[in-house]
């Protein structure tokens, strides 16, 4: 390997990076994590972070002990660390908020 395909091998894991973790980012997930994967995997990475669901048109539920809401398909609450039934009644998505 010569040291111009290694430059240029670096110079598309970093653009690809940048453009998984900003995809990721839109839709509601972790920059650091989507730029890391895509960067390690620079074509696959990408197509990843563009066929991850968006976070923001996921149902949501309110944990019974602290009242946190959380994702749906979150088993635990991330405050108190209770373990979630699957509710009778969902809180919209927070993409709801923005349409009308």
């Amino acid at each position: 390997m010569t040291t111009t395909s290694g430059a240029a091998y670096v110079f598309l894991a970093l653009c690809s990076g940048l453009a998984g973790g900003i995809v990721g980012k839109i839709k509601g997930s972790s920059f650091l994590a989507w730029f890391a994967i895509a960067s390690l995997l620079p074509l696959f990475g990408l197509l990843a972070a563009l066929a991850y669901r968006w976070d923001t048109n996921e149902l949501r539920r309110q944990c019974p002990r602290c009242g946190r809401v959380t994702k749906m398909h979150d088993a635990i609450c991330t405050r108190c660390g209770e373990e979630l039934d699957f509710p009778d009644v969902a809180i919209a998505p927070e993409s709801a908020r923005y349409t009308r």
